[in-house]
């Protein structure tokens, strides 16, 4: 039987939520006997994507909870979607979903999946609605996150998954390599040193640059920064790393790329992923796709990073020490295209922790309980 499944989120925003999403849509064939939908607030990039890729996507308006109406209109959607369709599970992918639906999915008796895909600290208005309406089900993205979440939701069950992360699309044409170098100048015989994340303070890009001052004296990198800002103070914050990057020493070794949409030919051209941290990363997409790509990965040891980083596959650094970043990053500079073996750890440690069809038959496994559980219990 088809386990039919609603995933909810936002939608206005581009980041690992969404690419997980566009993930479980694009390897749903991993799980037949599992039928993913998406209802998203708002229609943007995440939206047009899973269009791509033919699954269903329904939109529930516009919403700001400053506006009480638009709440309104969007539970009175979200309510006539669970009855018509009658799914087995509803899944929020984080608080502001959550905080906004879980009522009503409650309401309806549709099983209440809750994923957290950040640490709750309990000081956003989002985090205090959603603790008001407890799950039957809390899946975390690492076990850094869950054993964080018992101040959201005290008495609930949280199991841990890895967000499943599509492995083959690294593995692209040798010919991208030299075309994505040649179309942002970088040297074919250069070690190309890449970051890509959201602008925010806390992935650590300013680190990154104070780090690379210190590899003045050392010859053959380039790095790429790519991300777009999406918010204004990510704008504000782009400005000022475009600053300080310009008054660098190494300033013509690195390139700003702004947003991209193939990030699997950046990886395929690049030779490092750099994201050091100065805040907990709850997990880390951007470190898997890396190591899927055969990038080693350098980055700080907090958060989840020490569930993904073997000596293997990369190097963990002490957070804020551009010093240690910079050693980290000049020895595999140095040593990163002798070591035939580098490329294959990583590919393997990234399917070891996120291979598609292990993590979805994973969540079909936990999904298909709280279905069962709701069809002894009489159902709706």
């Amino acid at each position: 039987m088809t386990l039919r499944v609603l995933h909810l989120s936002a939608g206005n925003l581009y980041g690992g939520i969404e690419r997980l999403l566009t993930t479980l849509a694009l390897e749903r064939a991993c799980c037949e006997q599992m039928e993913p939908s998406f209802g998203l607030c708002f229609d943007g990039k995440v939206a047009a994507e899973l269009r791509s890729e033919g699954v269903p996507v329904h939109l529930l308006g516009d919403v700001r909870f400053s506006r009480p109406w638009t709440m309104w209109r969007a539970r009175r959607g979200l309510r006539n979607l669970l009855r018509r369709e009658r799914y087995d599970v509803a899944i929020c992918h984080a608080c502001w979903p959550h905080a906004l639906f879980g009522s009503v999915i409650r309401d309806v008796g549709v099983p209440l999946v809750f994923w957290a895909h950040d640490i709750p600290r309990m000081v956003h208005w989002s985090e205090r609605k959603a603790a008001k309406v407890h799950p039957d089900l809390v899946l975390a993205n690492s076990k850094y996150t869950a054993e964080r979440l018992p101040t959201l939701f005290p008495a609930v069950k949280t199991e841990v998954c890895y967000a499943p992360v599509s492995l083959g699309s690294a593995h692209l044409s040798p010919t991208i390599r030299e075309d994505v170098r040649r179309e942002l100048e970088t040297d074919s015989a250069d070690v190309a040193i890449v970051m890509f994340a959201r602008m925010e303070e806390w992935k650590g890009h300013d680190l990154l640059l104070a780090a690379l001052r210190k590899l003045n004296d050392l010859p053959g990198w380039t790095c790429w920064i790519a991300g777009g800002a999406q918010r204004p103070s990510e704008h504000q914050y782009l400005d000022r790393l475009r600053n300080l990057a310009s008054e660098s020493p190494v300033s013509g070794r690195i390139r700003f790329l702004g947003q991209r949409s193939d990030i699997p030919r950046l990886l395929a051209a690049a030779d490092i992923h750099c994201q050091p941290n100065m805040g907990p990363e709850p997990f880390g997409l951007a470190f898997i796709e890396a190591l899927a790509a055969g990038l080693p990965l350098v980055t700080t040891e907090i958060g989840a990073a020490a569930e993904i980083v073997t000596p293997a596959c990369g190097r963990l650094v002490p957070p804020a020490d551009p010093s240690a970043l910079a050693r980290a990053l000049r020895e595999l500079v140095t040593g990163v295209k002798s070591d035939s073996q580098l490329s294959d750890a990583c590919r393997n440690r990234a399917a070891e922790l996120c291979a598609p069809a292990s993590q979805i038959l994973q969540l079909m496994r936990l999904f298909r309980g709280l279905a069962g559980s709701r069809a002894t219990s009489g159902g709706q």
